[in-house]
């Protein structure tokens, strides 16, 4: 008997927000990214493994962790923003890898 089991990356684009960066120091735009590990078995996703986010400057590339709690502070913050671009998760589909 053949098992097939595995992990599957989810990439979500949470929200883009107007932050200074802290590598390059230029208020720039910043995507605020959720990364989901799921198990799979035969190829189905069938639970989250682990869970990371992340901010990413769009001038200079730097990426920078931040946790659940900052995550949601910062979407908050965005949603709140008239200038920020909020971008739901419900309406993206999310990037595979």
């Amino acid at each position: 008997m053949l098992i097939i089991f595995g992990t599957k990356g989810y990439l979500y684009q949470l929200a883009i927000l107007t932050l200074v960066c802290g590598q390059c120091g230029n208020p720039s735009a910043h995507t605020l990214r959720k990364r989901v590990t799921k198990f799979t078995l035969f190829f189905v996703p069938l639970f989250p493994v682990s869970t990371k986010y992340q901010t990413q400057c769009t001038f200079c590339g730097a990426e920078q962790k931040v946790t659940a709690e900052q995550a949601e502070q910062l979407q908050a913050q965005g949603a709140a923003s008239p200038s920020g671009h909020h971008q739901g998760q419900s309406q993206q589909q999310p990037y595979q890898s």
